[in-house]
């Protein structure tokens, strides 16, 4: 039986390249792990994402893999021990996928305008809105969007789940609050202290010590 090679070119800081690495951690997968400097990207970075050249970038016995979604997907095909990342019924799996998506083209978005504007009442409003659609497809008592496990669509949002506490945490601002989003509060606690999620995260003080820098005055 041949071993499989896997590597993951990434930065820590990056909850893109930290959903690849709960994928990972969710199926038992153990991979070698290159740290990129986006200042003076490798020669493998650009070999391997000619396109974008960005990260993170999987290569699974040489074929490499862009686009952080894409790759969790792919290692919950590859691999298809532990938990299910995707639904397998096929009406679940796409609403999945559009959840994913929603959570990349509207709620991270708003959220970041809602940081960089130091919690500016309208931007709040803004990324409210985007939220609130979250905590109303957290059904009843479901620790995850997964129900009891984790699924595509609580990877998508670990940002929301732990980057934005140490945005608020950097800049003395709230935005999720509990009161507002009393299930989707409830979900960032559950998400970040799961194992194979914990393992994955950056220390909080580096992303702390990230907003302040960014976005301090």
């Amino acid at each position: 039986m041949t071993t499989d090679e896997v590597k993951l070119y990434g930065l820590d800081g990056s909850p893109f390249v930290c959903r690849a690495k709960i994928a990972l951690n969710l199926k038992g997968v153990k991979y070698q792990y290159f740290q990129e400097d986006l200042s003076n990207k490798s020669a493998e970075l650009i070999k391997y994402n000619p396109v974008y050249k960005k990260i993170p970038v999987f290569v699974h016995n040489g074929s490499p893999i862009s686009e952080s979604l894409v790759i969790v997907e792919y290692i919950d095909d590859a691999w298809k021990g532990g938990v299910p990342i995707l639904p397998q019924d096929h009406y679940q799996k796409a609403q999945a996928r559009f959840w994913a998506k929603f959570v990349d083209d509207k709620c991270i978005p708003a959220v970041f305008k809602a940081i960089g504007s130091h919690g500016e009442e309208q931007a709040v409003a803004e990324a409210h809105e985007q939220l609130q659609f979250l905590e109303n497809e957290l059904k009843g008592g479901n620790k995850f969007f997964g129900g009891d496990n984790i699924n595509l669509v609580d990877i998508s949002a670990t940002f929301i789940a732990f980057w934005l506490g140490a945005a608020e945490e950097a800049l003395g601002i709230k935005v999720l609050n509990k009161d507002k989003f009393p299930k989707l509060t409830g979900w960032c606690d559950n998400y970040i202290n799961c194992q194979a999620v914990k393992d994955s995260l950056p220390p909080r003080e580096i992303i702390v010590n990230f907003f302040k820098k960014r976005f301090g005055n």
